[in-house]
């Protein structure tokens, strides 16, 4: 049994859930595996990864992560148009649909928001982006990566 704090130089194993303010729960691993990263790896935004910090194995918490500390503001630069004829003539567009575009370095979701005769609008901010979240975790194991 070990006593690592979970810090800059962990690798934790835990159990979590990502609720909106209202409720809605947006992804969880209780019910299946528990999740695995290494503190700054990527897997979990900084602003998660903060939370964590001097949590242990066997430790519950939740904690509310602002939009500024989890997916950020919404960004009326990020909602574009893009030409009709850029889209495949037999693709169904309707408000909604999420499509992934390559954005010349990998793949970039956007949300289709409107459909005109000649341009689409898209939005690219990411789903949660202006939500309050309520992340809750059980901490499995942490382990110190050097």
């Amino acid at each position: 049994m070990s006593d690592n704090l979970i810090g800059e130089h962990s690798r934790v194993t835990l159990h979590f859930s990502l609720k909106l303010e209202d409720g809605t729960e947006v992804d969880s691993t209780f019910s299946g595996d528990p999740a695995s990263f290494s503190v700054g790896d990527g897997s979990l935004l900084p602003g998660f990864e903060k939370a964590l910090f001097g949590l242990k194995m066997g430790d519950e918490a939740q904690f509310q992560i602002p939009p500024e500390a989890g997916f950020g503001r919404r960004n009326p630069a990020n909602i574009q148009k893009v030409r009709r004829d850029h889209f495949s003539p037999d693709m169904a567009l309707e408000p909604g649909l999420v499509i992934s575009f390559d954005n010349g370095s990998g793949e970039l979701p956007g949300v289709v928001q409107a459909v005109g005769e000649d341009e689409v609008t898209v939005d690219f901010n990411h789903p949660l982006a202006d939500q309050t979240l309520i992340f809750q975790v059980k901490i499995i194991e942490v382990a110190s990566v050097n």
